[in-house]
């Protein structure tokens, strides 16, 4: 029998009480290792409940006691990452490299929450009026939320949680259902790092958890990483409900490279940002641009070999490059996606459809995929597809391939690799996008800036983490005050100036 993984609530792990369960597999050998108990209403609602009557003494904490206790989460997450990445591996399917790779980015966001006192301070204004200061704060908002999905399942809620606390939140995380233990096991490592119970809670669920986290009047704000449809829905929801929200949706990335561009360099870029992590990524660059006939026949040239030789298998094969999909469900949605490429008429070059691994016939894996010649009209190119396919589009221009980026409904990340640095700095300037690399295929902010994208892949005012997370996880509070010397002046019935 698999064995069953619990709520964290109030500190502790809390066996789940609904009737509802929902299986928890193995990606590379199709396996059930785990069975999740869905959250009923009434045990979110507890979870809300805890988290708030946790609130008034953590907000009432020293933001320095709050930086401690994250600089100590950061020393145990280090000791750790090794058994968090398994974690991540087991119920995800991406490699042990790449897993860690995934913890380390989580920690550097944990990282820049120990600054906390220094991101909290305010700004003081001495003499604004006679006898008249003026200062402002950064309050916690009170018991806020994060739904994160499944593609990161370490990294994206260490984006979140810690940055809330510190700014003397509570928080109430529900992970993805596919592969909830490793942010389970993150929580309860911040909980040995000192924070007290109540302030972080893991509920696992789905549709009827996060209904009540986006609708529960307690609930202040909530964050959400996902697809764009049911950011979307998380938007709409949660601001209807009178919350803070910020929803990060979709993403169909272009890598544009032009005629002076290292050919070898951008072929690797293109290899490790669409193929690692099996294209699971909303920053994986999914659609190669060159601009150039020529630079179109010799970048596909050298792509179809590596795209060949690509090193698919189970984390547990050091030398593996690529692992199995989160599920078969999902393996076979990017199938279909493949077969719809060759359907409308764009040139398969390199099929991964039926890809099968001795040993593991049963794991979800899909191939690495090459398309060329493939249209913007195209539901390959239109359509998020989160797996290993990589869809070269031909461009005329590079004022073409600009004009191409911004007419796509998704602005989340871009790259351009060349030479020029003329160039360079005028695609920095006139694309429509959130994120942008030069020469970098995965322009992911580090954790003192902030991530996000334009357009349908983002839905709020503000980015996650960095600067923008703190802006986020916290409300502003301007005072103006005076000290009168004593009574001598008598009342006053006019309107007070500045002057």
């Amino acid at each position: 029998m698999s064995r069953t993984i619990e709520h964290l609530i109030g500190g502790a792990r809390v066996a789940p009480e609904g009737p509802r369960r929902s299986p928890v597999f193995n990606p590379a050998t199709g396996e059930q290792t785990a069975e999740l108990g869905l959250a009923t209403r009434a045990e979110v609602e507890r979870a809300i409940g805890v988290a708030a009557e946790a609130f008034p003494a953590w907000a009432a904490t020293p933001p320095a006691k709050r930086g401690r206790i994250m600089f100590r989460f950061k020393e145990l997450l280090d000791a750790r990452a090794d058994e968090i990445a398994r974690a991540i591996s087991a119920e995800h399917g991406k490699t042990h490299a790449d897993a860690l790779g995934e913890v380390a980015r989580g920690i550097e966001v944990v990282e820049f929450a120990c600054g906390i006192p220094q991101l909290l301070k305010g700004e003081y204004s001495r003499n604004v009026g006679p006898a008249i200061d003026s200062f402002d704060v950064r309050e916690p908002l009170g018991v806020v939320a994060g739904i994160t999905p499944f593609n990161f399942p370490a990294m994206v809620p260490l984006w979140m949680f810690p940055l809330a606390i510190a700014a003397g939140n509570t928080f109430i995380l529900k992970p993805s259902e596919k592969d909830p233990s490793a942010a389970l096991l993150v929580a309860e490592i911040a909980h040995e790092a000192g924070l007290p119970a109540g302030v972080l809670n893991v509920v696992h669920g789905d549709k009827e958890a996060v209904d009540v986290l986006l609708t529960d009047p307690r609930i202040e704000a909530v964050s959400f990483v996902g697809s764009t449809p049911i950011a979307e829905y998380v938007y709409a929801t949660g601001t209807a409900a009178g919350k803070r929200v910020q929803a990060l949706g979709g993403a169909k990335n272009h890598m544009v490279i032009l005629p002076d561009a290292d050919l070898d360099q951008a072929v690797d870029a293109l290899m490790g940002a669409g193929y690692g992590s099996a294209g699971e990524r909303c920053m994986a660059i999914s659609v190669a641009v060159p601009v150039g006939e020529e630079t179109a026949d010799r970048l596909v040239e050298k792509l179809i070999p590596r795209v060949e030789a690509l090193k698919v298998g189970p984390a547990t094969d050091s030398a593996a490059e690529m692992g199995p999909l989160i599920s078969d469900i999902h393996a076979r949605k990017v199938r279909g996606y493949i077969d719809k490429g060759v359907e409308e008429g764009a040139k398969l070059l390199v099929d991964g459809r039926n890809f099968r691994l001795q040993g593991y016939e049963n794991g979800y894996f899909v191939g690495g995929t090459l398309f060329d010649r493939v249209t913007t009209d195209m539901t390959i190119y239109r359509e998020e597809i989160f797996g290993p396919v990589l869809s070269v589009v031909r461009s005329g221009s590079y004022e073409d391939a600009v004009g191409m980026i911004n007419a796509h409904e998704y602005g989340n990340g871009t790259a351009l690799f060349t030479r020029d640095g003329d160039a360079a700095r005028d695609f920095v300037s006139r694309v429509r996008i959130g994120m942008v690399g030069v020469n970098v295929p995965l322009p992911v902010p580090v954790a003192y800036h902030s991530f996000g994208g334009w357009k349908r892949s983002l839905f709020g005012a503000h980015h996650i983490y960095g600067p923008e997370g703190v802006k986020f996880y916290t409300r502003l509070k301007t005072v103006t005050q005076r000290w009168p010397t004593g009574i001598r002046a008598g009342a006053q019935f006019n309107f007070p100036t500045m002057g």
